[in-house]
């Protein structure tokens, strides 16, 4: 056998790990870019977000694959194709307003769940078997979101301390409207990890940025105005068409070489330097609450992820573009 040919996956997967492990750094810093936003409409910065993230994708699909094959790949979408790109344009828009009412490390924590949420939603409706150890890592993830969307009241019951939490909530005081909004976010994002597994045919970039295109329209009929200063504009441009977009163009060039597991646990290096980054630049921390939850669903996330690697094969040579 060639050596060559014997290296050539290897190859192919060190790249694929490195490119899904760079599109979790590019997502990571969204929280962080968003705090650099003095705009007081949300609807505004999921507009001019959508449409960067939109042009930047759809800029993506016409360099990859041609104006012809990138017009056949939106018409050839279907019904599964348009649940992707509703997930996305939800889940997009609610990260902008989620993140304007909690700290963005409870977004992010409470998103790390997605894989876990879509375990259970793939059991719900398709009765899809479950391992024992997954339902254990869903117990563990739904009582660490718990902790987290409750807030300080439910720590400081369990701890006995009634200071737990305080400054949280003192910073957000709806902090609870947001964290719902970041369960939504990954119920979203799970329900949409449901249909491309159930549908492997279908391609998440048209997709992802139809949902951007969607997201920036919906967003133009409920946004106050769209000025914005030059330094804004330039935020912006960044949040969507390179913390979006290129984070999912990185990811999807990346997940295709290297097993799925391999892949979401790789995502995981979002979960961690997102909170990282507005402690750095803003001086956000988290709170007790936050810290305890997103321990919690970090934890059982890292343990459903090994698990489930274990039993994945490695990825083949040459797969299909997603």
């Amino acid at each position: 056998m060639d050596k060559s040919m014997a290296t050539a996956p290897a190859q192919q997967e060190g790249m694929g790990a490195l490119l899904v492990f760079l599109s979790a750094v590019a997502w990571s810093f969204g929280g962080a870019l968003a705090r650099y936003l003095d705009i007081d409409d949300s609807w505004t910065v999921v507009f001019w977000r959508g449409l960067f993230a939109g042009l930047f994708l759809l800029g993506f699909l016409l360099l990859r694959d041609g104006p012809l094959k990138t017009l056949s790949l939106y018409r050839n979408m279907g019904v599964p194709g348009l649940l992707v790109a509703f997930g996305f344009a939800v889940a997009s828009s609610c990260f902008v307003i989620a993140i304007s009412y909690t700290t963005v490390a409870n977004v992010v924590l409470i998103q790390a769940g997605v894989p876990l949420f879509a375990a259970l939603i793939a059991w719900l409706l398709f009765r899809e078997r479950v391992t024992l150890a997954t339902w254990l890592a869903i117990v563990a993830v739904i009582a660490g979101v718990a902790i987290m969307v409750a807030g300080g009241p439910l720590l400081a019951v369990l701890t006995g301390d009634e200071a737990q939490g305080a400054g949280t909530d003192a910073a957000y005081p709806y902090a609870w409207f947001g964290n719902l909004l970041a369960l939504a976010i990954a119920i979203v994002f799970a329900m949409t990890t449901v249909v491309t597994r159930r549908f492997p045919n279908v391609r998440q970039t048209p997709g992802a940025s139809l949902g951007c295109f969607a997201a920036c329209a919906f967003a133009a009929t409920q946004a106050s105005g769209f000025a914005v200063t030059p330094g804004e504009f330039g935020v912006l441009f960044v949040f969507g068409a390179l913390n979006l977009g290129l984070g999912m163009a990185l990811f999807v060039t990346g997940a295709r070489l290297i097993p799925s597991a391999f892949a979401a646990l790789l995502g995981t290096a979002e979960t961690m330097l997102g909170p990282v980054w507005v402690a750095i630049f803003h001086g956000e921390v988290p709170g007790p609450e936050t810290v305890v939850g997103g321990l919690i669903i970090l934890a059982a996330l890292i343990f459903y992820l090994s698990k489930a690697l274990k039993r994945q094969a490695p990825a083949p040579a040459i797969a299909a573009k997603p």
